[in-house]
């Protein structure tokens, strides 16, 4: 069986690792790595494949930034090629990127089996653009993988059938469970290598933050709000913030005005050095998706800073809080934090670190289905 995996943003990369390490351990499978290059950077791409113990992608389309529109167009149009060349038998897209859309439209239309590794997560929001991607996903793929009950409660919601869908948990927590240990032995370095004014064994409170979403960032107002607050924030406990490039170059549009120079801001950092900086942390401030998901299984208060998440287990049974635009409520939920208050909550069922085998046991065990060939695109019809 030749299977074909499709990467395009960093998020990406922590769910293929273990997926492609299953199905290799099974035997008989053949598998090609395609990096869309939609994020592709040596922060951002190399040294998470590098520590990922991801191999070289086979294929690169380079496809860059860009507007979504041009950036999907061209995902698709570059993919499209490949496919044709190389005719896997099933392909895998990961997460919510405009890599995922637009790689499951291209196997649709070439009749390519198709499955969705995190499917069925919704924030009910269509203006975000992830939402839209999400949705048009998991009305074209073939088998649609869950990370939680309430992704399939949402497909059969909007009529997709029962037989395609798999609760395997995940695979992201896959990825931290293997590599915490290994993350938290690099807290020495960590703190020394990012000149951080924290003591390789210290009990010191810092705060993490990360936000990189354009309703947080591209508004010049909400971004000055959320920097006023973590300054206020930054009184009482280190503010420790890796800056996303969008978020560098915003921050840096605001000028003097900013109060950049209380908070430690660092460039990009690796896999491996954000778990351990998560891990210490006693709290983490965010508006990633997957960051709300790697607290709740580490334990650690999550405040994220959007009114709405698809991530909704990670506030009913894990350590996340919405606080939206609220920055009094992001500076009472630290403060709570800092006293010893913080939310604590449970890991979810099957956030246990072997999900990518129980995806490689259904596409070995037969359940990957046969739609057509990849010989030839076929004629589109009005």
């Amino acid at each position: 069986m030749h299977i074909l995996h499709v990467v395009g943003a960093r998020p990406n990369f922590m769910k293929v690792a273990p997926v492609m390490d299953a199905l290799a351990n099974r035997g008989g499978v053949r598998q090609t790595l395609v990096h869309t290059g939609q994020h592709y950077d040596a922060n951002m791409s190399e040294v998470f494949f590098e520590q990922l113990g991801i191999p070289v992608p086979d294929v690169n389309l380079d496809v860059g930034s860009g507007s979504h529109a041009v950036q999907t167009a061209q995902i698709m149009i570059r993919s499209e090629e490949v496919l044709l060349r190389q005719k896997p038998d099933l392909v895998l897209v990961y997460g919510d990127v405009n890599s995922t859309v637009a790689s499951a439209l291209v196997c649709a239309k070439l009749q390519i089996p198709v499955g969705h590794v995190e499917a069925g997560l919704r924030s009910f929001d269509r203006t975000m653009p992830e939402e839209i991607n999400r949705l048009l996903t998991d009305q074209v793929v073939d088998l649609l993988f869950t990370p939680s009950e309430d992704g399939d409660a949402n497909l059969i919601r909007e009529g997709v059938s029962a037989d395609k869908i798999f609760l395997v948990g995940n695979v992201m927590i896959d990825t931290l469970a293997r590599l915490i240990g290994k993350a938290r032995d690099r807290w020495p370095v960590v703190a020394d290598e990012l000149g951080l004014p924290l003591g390789a064994t210290t009990s010191q409170d810092y705060v993490l933050v990360t936000l990189h979403r354009p309703s947080n960032v591209d508004d010049q107002a909400s971004l000055k709000r959320i920097i006023l607050a973590l300054e206020g924030i930054s009184e009482r406990a280190q503010v420790v913030f890796p800056l996303h490039p969008r978020t560098r170059e915003r921050i840096g549009e605001m000028g003097a005005a900013s109060g950049r120079d209380a908070l430690c801001l660092l460039d990009p950092i690796s896999y491996l050095d954000f778990v351990a900086l998560q891990s210490r942390a006693t709290a983490v401030i965010t508006d990633s998706g997957g960051v709300q998901e790697e607290t709740t299984y580490l334990g650690v208060p999550c405040l994220t800073v959007r009114e709405n998440t698809e991530r909704p287990i990670t506030v009913s049974l894990g350590t996340n809080t919405l606080v939206g635009q609220d920055m009094e409520l992001l500076t009472s939920e630290v403060n709570r934090a800092l006293d010893g208050e913080g939310k604590r909550g449970g890991i979810p069922p099957l956030w246990d670190g072997l999900s990518a085998g129980r995806i490689a046991d259904v596409i070995i065990g037969g359940a990957a289905p046969s739609r057509g060939t990849a010989a030839s695109p076929p004629v589109g019809t009005q």
